[in-house]
């Protein structure tokens, strides 16, 4: 019970970040263009992880690792590339009639649905499930949410 409020804790922690950085990232693409604000946000993002590895290794470096490491498939390394339309797609839409809400309620829409067909279909090497009823009631209950988002702001 505590693992899953400590889980849950942190995909609303992830959720509120997702929101400050699409607000920052779209206030900055007001200011100049949607490209310039995802290399922008990318590039600090960079420097974060850059910073957090060095100072992760080096207490690595101290101890000697005997344990070989298990390489990631190749796929994973292409990551970045959704991302990076992910930051640029949304600074355009947040700045167009969709604004903020309508923008994160069709790309949560667009998480879920994506998420039930990799789980559908055990993509990127997750456990195969079907669709259950509660599955399709949230969706359904979602896309209702983001369709009152848009119409009636």
């Amino acid at each position: 019970m505590r693992t899953q409020s400590s889980i849950l804790l942190m995909a609303v922690g992830a959720g509120v970040l997702l929101t400050a950085m699409i607000t920052t990232n779209s206030y900055l693409a007001t200011w100049n263009s949607p490209l310039i604000a995802s290399w922008f946000a990318h590039g600090s993002g960079a420097i974060v992880a850059w910073a957090l590895l060095m100072v992760k290794l080096r207490p690595a470096q101290a101890v000697a690792t005997a344990a070989p490491e298990r390489k990631p498939p190749l796929w994973s390394y292409l990551g970045g590339i959704p991302g990076a339309l992910t930051v640029l797609l949304a600074a355009i839409a947040v700045n167009s009639p969709l604004a903020l809400a309508g923008t994160l309620g069709l790309m949560l829409t667009g998480q879920i649905l994506f998420g039930l067909l990799s789980d559908l279909r055990g993509w990127f090497g997750v456990i195969k499930c079907r669709f259950s009823t509660l599955d399709l009631l949230s969706v359904a209950l979602i896309l209702c949410g983001s369709a009152i988002l848009i119409i009636y702001r």
